[in-house]
């Protein structure tokens, strides 16, 4: 049998000529495999701009806490293919394996017939193909890109539709306003299917959603900040609905932005009956959640080791507008509970705002340290990262890569051991975790 990597080589050169959003291609792949996605356990399916992966991390520790087997689709992955899909089972699931993938490609190539279509409409159906075979209480389902036209769009019906917060991304197939992008999310809604929507950072943003979950006849439609509402108190997380109120333990992910992704997770799950899953499957969940890539401490690994005496290192894959000034947020909050003068290494594509991204941490980081991204064409030359912070007022250094970065942060004096934060990019944020040895499992 050929490798999965193999035949995604030649999934490549069955894209169509031009990339038209739209769900014909994968309907009609899905309806020669026998319509797999009808043979599925309860979905729970989320869009959003940022939070999606953390809000269904969440999802699965709480659930996989309370005894339940959860598959798991989500993108991009970080370092291998296989991340991208996980099986369930009672005790945690596991990514899937290589040959298993691979005979899902072989099947989903063999009906697909050469006709067009992209790569990740044929791996989605290949993911969609794999869950209706092994047995799973829940498929939490990430999309991939929007919402409307998605290629995971094509359930019927779902346990619950989960938008998370909205921002800027994506522009040239999403639209260039807030309102725009939330349109494209909001489309994953179904008629008398629980709509969860979580509290927004944009106005316009939460009115879209709230005016096309009830015009499409979802229910019922949950909105966070009304419906439901998470705090922190106390070091605490209190999450709130109409009927019950729960104090529950910080979540084991940082950044005051977890605390709406957990809130949304709690929420969305109680929507889509698993109200009695108990506080103690929730706090256990929300201890044990992992999420590699988003603001994941780096304490062991290749890498690691290459860091300053004393310093700590941060990984992060975070890249847009919203994702710089969540991130910032973050780190703002690291130094209020550990004072530490803030390094940031940060490698940028070329699509992506970088004026926009950095200037968050103006006044906030001692130094910014621009690397490439190997084996990335689109990645902005670091030469032009610097630039364009020292522009935003934060002061830029170049290094050949990371390990070179490590080394400059070491040079530099500062009055305590620095707080280094890799960003900028999940391209670099799986490349980091490659080189570290710690790859996600």
């Amino acid at each position: 049998m050929d490798s999965s990597d193999a035949l995604m080589a030649r999934f490549l050169a069955l894209h169509p000529r031009t990339i038209d959003l739209s769900l014909g291609r994968i309907e009609r792949l899905l309806a020669r495999l026998n319509h797999p996605e009808r043979r599925l356990p309860p979905v729970i399916h989320v869009a959003g701009t940022n939070g999606k992966g953390s809000t269904i991390a969440f999802m699965r520790a709480i659930l996989e806490a309370g005894g339940f087997a959860v598959h798991v689709y989500t993108s991009p992955h970080l370092v291998r293919f296989h991340e991208r899909i996980r099986i369930g089972a009672v005790g945690g699931g596991r990514f899937v394996d290589e040959e298993r993938l691979a005979d899902a490609f072989a099947r989903c190539e063999a009906a697909n017939g050469g006709d067009p279509i992209t790569v990740f409409e044929i791996t989605t159906a290949a993911a969609l193909l794999l869950f209706s075979e092994y047995p799973a209480d829940v498929l939490l389902l990430e999309v991939g890109l929007g919402g409307r036209v998605d290629a995971t769009n094509v359930i019927d019906s779902v346990a619950a539709a989960v938008v998370t917060p909205i921002g800027r991304d994506h522009a040239e197939y999403l639209g260039d306003t807030v309102a725009a992008v939330a349109g494209e999310k909001a489309g994953i809604f179904k008629r008398g299917c629980p709509a969860v929507i979580a509290a927004q950072d944009y106005a316009e943003a939460d009115s879209v959603l709230c005016q096309r979950a009830e015009a499409v006849g979802a229910a019922p439609v949950l909105v966070g900040g009304q419906d439901f509402s998470v705090h922190e108190e106390s070091g605490r997380l209190v999450f709130q609905d109409g009927t019950d109120l729960f104090d529950l333990p910080r979540p084991r992910l940082d950044g005051r932005h977890q605390f709406t992704n957990a809130g949304t997770a709690i929420a969305a799950l109680r929507a889509a009956g698993f109200g009695d899953i108990g506080t103690a499957a929730i706090e256990t969940g929300l201890r044990s959640v992992e999420w590699p890539g988003r603001l994941q401490r780096l304490t062991r690994g290749a890498l690691a080791d290459l860091a300053p005496a004393g310093a700590e290192l941060w990984l992060d894959g975070g890249h847009n507008i919203d994702g710089g000034r969540i991130l910032s947020a973050a780190a703002a909050d690291l130094s209020e509970r550990a004072d530490a003068p803030l390094v940031l290494i940060v490698g940028l594509l070329g699509t992506k705002d970088a004026e926009g991204f950095l200037r968050h941490f103006a006044g906030l980081a001692r130094v910014l340290i621009a690397v490439p991204i190997a084996g990335q064409i689109a990645a902005r030359p670091a030469e032009e990262v610097a630039r364009i912070a020292e522009s935003v007022g934060l002061p830029a250094r170049i290094a050949p890569g990371i390990e070179g970065a490590l080394a400059l942060a070491g040079e530099i004096a500062f009055e305590r051991p620095p707080r280094i934060l890799i960003c900028g990019s999940l391209y670099l944020a799986g490349a980091v975790l490659t080189a570290n040895g710690t790859p996600p499992v």
